[in-house]
């Protein structure tokens, strides 16, 4: 390489590494007067100081903190069972949605019948129903327990919409691919095992997290079960003292379980989108 033209990478080098610094400071002056001067414009009205101590006290923020914890490892224990479940059940529904063997017509219609109804009802009427009218059928030998009904609920909700996310994962798979696993040898079963799924099942991680992330918040809605989680801890606590600062210390909880699984979904995001990119650039 002449010296040239390593004069002219290190100028392109400083050049690039300037104008990245000039962004980032560009970036930074914007994010500081967008922020400050939202915050200014809401403390600086006449109704700030009762909207302080309605939302934002200190002292009821430590109070119900303790309670509110206690009450939000429910929620946690709650997401991971019905988590489970709804990896295995929504997996299940988008094979069966996604085989074409005619001897397997009934299952599928019955598996599309089920994902368009439940995808179609809010999430909130279903632990409603389920919640009050299981109980109300009185059936021997089912669970009334509330939080056995709300995971059920729950779990009947979100199958519904990840059984869609998995099912597209196994459509993203090019049909070539069970024809070479045909081709060598292997059964439908385990080309779909062994080929199909685990190229979908990667193609779909980001929007499954994402799925899982809304999963996380919705969990809250067994409050209308009477089940004492983080936010009807806070609910009670609100209305004990009219101070709605418990909420807010509960929707804290929230975000410090949502916000890092957030990042780890973009950071998932960019490294696909690379990997893609790459892919492309070989071909």
């Amino acid at each position: 390489m002449s010296a040239a033209e390593t004069s002219r990478r290190e100028i392109r080098s400083v050049a690039r590494r300037r104008s990245e610094r000039r962004g980032a400071l560009i970036a930074l002056v914007s994010t500081i007067i967008v922020i400050g001067g939202g915050t200014l414009f809401v403390i600086t009205r006449d109704g700030w100081p009762a909207v302080e101590e309605t939302f934002f006290s200190a002292e009821a923020f430590k109070t119900s903190f303790p309670d509110i914890l206690r009450g939000f490892w429910i929620d946690v224990k709650l997401f991971l069972v019905v988590e489970v479940f709804v990896l295995i059940f929504s997996l299940l529904v988008a094979i069966v949605r996604s085989t074409r063997a005619p001897a397997a017509f009934p299952f599928r219609l019955l598996a599309t019948v089920y994902a368009d109804l439940f995808r179609g009802v809010p999430t909130i009427l279903i632990v409603y129903l389920v919640g009050f009218g299981i109980p109300a059928l009185a059936l021997p030998g089912v669970p009334n327990d509330p939080i056995i009904l709300a995971a059920f609920a729950l779990t009947l909700s979100y199958t519904a919409y990840v059984s869609e996310v998995f099912r597209a994962g196994i459509d993203s798979v090019h049909p070539g691919q069970r024809g070479a696993a045909l081709a060598v040898g292997l059964s439908r079963v385990q080309a779909m095992r062994f080929v199909i799924l685990p190229q979908a099942v990667r193609n779909v991680v980001p929007p499954l997290l994402n799925d899982f992330i809304s999963l996380q918040k919705d969990v809250a809605l067994v409050s209308v079960l009477g089940i004492v989680e983080a936010f009807r801890v806070a609910q009670i606590e609100a209305a004990s003292t009219f101070n709605y600062t418990p909420l807010l210390a509960a929707a804290s909880l929230y975000v410090i379980v949502t916000v890092p699984l957030s990042l780890f979904l973009d950071r998932m995001q960019r490294r696909d989108r690379g990997r893609r990119r790459l892919e492309e650039a070989r071909r």
